[in-house]
């Protein structure tokens, strides 16, 4: 199955994206070649990045737009590369937020420059170095992927519209990953009892920093630019968030459970980083006080070895907090497919997202 739906417009769809993030690197490695040839190192760590992923942002975009009729290809893959770009930004500032080794089978952005320093012998910290010239690499991502939105080539009033809601997407991804790093460092603390218990702030988490700019925020802004009215927009939203939500819940037990030679990342990254997911928090809530003792000792640990994060998966699963995100995925995934039959789309968009489904939740992804 492509990631990118039925047909073969999902490879023309994935070329045509690829196409773009191409030509606007090349344009960004001319001007940057003026301030200097050490910086084309940025445009080539871009570069690699976003030579990788599913493909999902886009392929949420370009079925959110022609399920509101939208016919235009070109526009589909400025759209596309455009949000490949915010979603490179968020990778390299999260892998330096949570001090992530790899990232997609390949050493985490900050961690690439921070071998450079190394390498060069060059005077100071290479994981400073690193993490600074990573900050750079996403905010010029960010810069980047706003004039390709900008420059998409879509009517003026429908990319207004649009434009709100990329807005939105963006203000609201850099609140949940706060929320994400403030939840790290105060969850199970009574301070963070305010905000609610672990599993209720573990979903406002995984719903503010991935689930709405996963599959929601792409859908709307696809049909803004395709002129949708609010009937299909709020349809597109019933499908699209419970879809979102159950994306994140599979990606937090990949990050558990996951084979590093498909997920790209160490198996049991998310436990070393101390990420309070639903796993955890579920696990808190069920487990005994011997659980939370393991809890409070070994996640987070940076150097958790094999054999502690073997004792983590076993908590996990031995408090059932991995059945019942598993059954969560389920019902998720039942609610966006019922939304999905009842909404006003096209017969191909209809098929193309409900292939999405899957492609959005497999257990091997």
């Amino acid at each position: 199955m492509d990631t990118l739906g039925v047909s073969t417009d999902a490879v023309a769809l994935r070329l045509g994206v690829q196409a773009e993030l191409d030509a606007v690197l090349a344009r960004q490695r001319a001007l940057l070649a003026e301030v200097g040839p050490q910086t084309t190192g940025l445009v080539d760590a871009v570069a690699d990045l976003v030579r990788g992923g599913k493909r999902l942002r886009p392929a949420f975009s370009a079925w959110g737009y022609r399920s509101a009729g939208g016919e235009d290809r070109a526009v589909e893959a400025r759209v596309g590369a455009a949000l490949e770009l915010f979603q490179a930004a968020a990778l390299i500032h999260d892998d330096v937020m949570d001090g992530s080794d790899t990232r997609r089978g390949m050493p985490a952005v900050h961690r690439r420059f921070g071998d450079l320093h190394a390498g060069s012998g060059w005077r100071g910290s290479c994981e400073r170095f690193g993490e600074a010239a990573a900050i750079l690499a996403g905010d010029l991502c960010l810069a980047w992927s706003d004039e390709a939105f900008a420059g998409c080539g879509a009517d003026v009033e429908r990319l207004t519209a649009a434009r709100v809601v990329f807005d939105r997407m963006r203000t609201q991804l850099m609140a949940g990953q706060y929320l994400d790093v403030q939840e790290q460092a105060s969850g199970g603390t009574p301070g963070a009892e305010e905000h609610g218990d672990d599993v209720e702030r573990a979903l406002r988490v995984l719903r503010w920093k991935s689930a709405k700019y996963t599959v929601e925020h792409p859908l709307l802004i696809g049909a803004a630019l395709a002129g949708a009215g609010p009937e299909h927009r709020e349809a597109l939203s019933a499908y699209g968030l419970p879809l979102g939500e159950a994306f994140q819940l599979r990606d937090d037990v990949l990050g558990v459970f996951g084979d590093p030679s498909v997920t790209g990342k160490p198996t049991g990254d998310d436990l070393r980083e101390g990420k309070r997911t639903m796993l955890v928090a579920l696990a808190v809530r069920h487990g005994d006080a011997e659980d939370l003792a393991l809890l409070e000792s070994s996640l987070g640990a940076p150097d958790l070895d094999e054999d502690g994060v073997a004792a983590l998966q076993d908590l996990v699963r031995r408090t059932g907090a991995l059945d019942a995100v598993e059954t969560l995925i389920d019902d998720l995934v039942r609610r966006s497919r019922t939304a999905l039959a009842q909404a006003p789309v096209t017969a191909a968009a209809r098929e193309a997202l409900g292939e999405l489904v899957g492609v959005a939740t497999a257990r091997t992804s």
